[in-house]
């Protein structure tokens, strides 16, 4: 499952939705790959990660880098980086993971894909260094899935007439 999560009113932080419709508009995933907007919500996305035995987040993160620096995550280090919280969505993501953690059910491969924002004030677009280093983070995705055994696919561009 690749999930993005993040609110898009709020500028950089709804940078995992941004990107996971990036992701869908330039790669085919094989039908095995669930590809989930999470948005906001937290708890309620439980039943969706129970059922899946590799889970790959896409979000933004909070860890004290040059904004838009591209960072991957997995274990004890999403915990720690989902600790500084930027907005509500995380206290939800983070219960998410403990909750599926306390109920054995955490996908065995767990891996978090995400940059520094630069802000999360009100909003409807990406931060110029965020939105310039989306398609570097998709790609970075997209190898990451290809290490899983994922044939992610590039869709090929509309042909213009």
């Amino acid at each position: 499952m690749v999930l993005g999560v993040g609110n898009i009113l709020l500028q950089d932080e709804g940078l995992g939705v941004r990107a996971l419709v990036h992701l869908s508009a330039h790669y085919s995933l094989p039908a095995e790959v669930t590809v989930v907007d999470g948005g906001a919500l937290g708890l309620n996305l439980l039943p969706l990660i129970e059922d899946t035995d590799a889970l790959l987040i896409i979000d933004a993160i909070a860890a004290d880098q040059e904004p838009g620096s591209i960072l991957r995550l997995e274990g004890e280090d999403i915990s720690s980086a989902l600790a500084l919280k930027m907005s509500m969505h995380q206290v939800g993501l983070r219960e998410l993971l403990a909750v599926s953690d306390l109920r054995q059910t955490l996908p065995s491969r767990l891996v978090l894909w995400g940059m520094q924002p630069a802000s999360i004030g009100w909003g409807l677009e990406l931060t110029p260094p965020v939105a310039a280093g989306l398609d570097g983070l998709v790609e970075e995705v997209v190898e990451e899935l290809r290490s899983w055994g994922v044939k992610a696919q590039p869709r090929l561009a509309a042909t213009v007439r």
